[in-house]
Parts: C-alpha cells; structure tokens; sequence
C-alpha cells in the first residue's frame, strides 16, 4: 500500500470518526498499524471497515471486514466507504442489518 494511499485511508477514518462521534458515538480509530487492529471502534456490536477510494470492490472489502470480524470479535462486519464528493455509505450482509433492525423495533414496540 503506498503512502498516499495510506494517508487518504488515515484521513477517511478521521472523517468518518469525526462524523459518528457528532452522532454521539465515541469513536476510537486504531492508528497506523493496518490489519493487526480494527479501523474505527466505538460502534457496540459493529465491526467497521473504512474504505475512501474511488474504485471499491465491494465484495473484496466484505470478505476483509468478515475475516477481521471473526479475528477481533467485534461484531457484525460493515464496510464504511465513500468516492470523492459523494456522501458515506454502508455495506452489510442482509442478514446482519435484519438483526439490527429486528433489535431496533423490538425497542420501539417496548417503549410504546
């Protein structure tokens, strides 16, 4: 990886940790060392993956965030990732995001 595009990578953590702690997460990213700690933590029962390129391969990077989900037993592997000028997106198995979601209502009806 060169060091350009380890900068870029470096500074879409920060971005993205800057934009989940002004949500009330409190991020905490993993530093230079890539591939022995996970990017970003902070997010309960949430692996996140950061990619900032222009050219994603989606698949690639899900297969990245499940075997460093299963390494660090940090919950559900999500790819975080954004091009330039475009807005973040996120990327989950189907099944993970129903489990979030299923959790999500079972709290709405509880409250109600």
């Amino acid at each position: 990886m060169s060091k350009a595009s380890q900068r870029k990578g470096a500074q879409g953590e920060r971005e993205l940790a800057k934009l989940l702690e002004a949500e009330g997460y409190p991020m905490e990213r993993g530093g230079p060392c890539f591939g022995t700690v996970p990017d970003l933590v902070g997010l309960p029962g949430i692996h996140v993956e950061v990619k900032r390129v222009e050219k994603l391969n989606v698949s690639e990077a899900m297969r990245q965030a499940e075997r460093d989900a299963d390494r660090f037993l940090d919950g559900a592997p999500a790819v975080f990732h954004r091009r330039n000028r475009e807005p973040w997106l996120v990327t989950m198995r189907l099944s993970d995001w129903l489990a979030l979601y299923k959790t999500n209502q079972e709290r709405k009806e509880c409250s109600i």
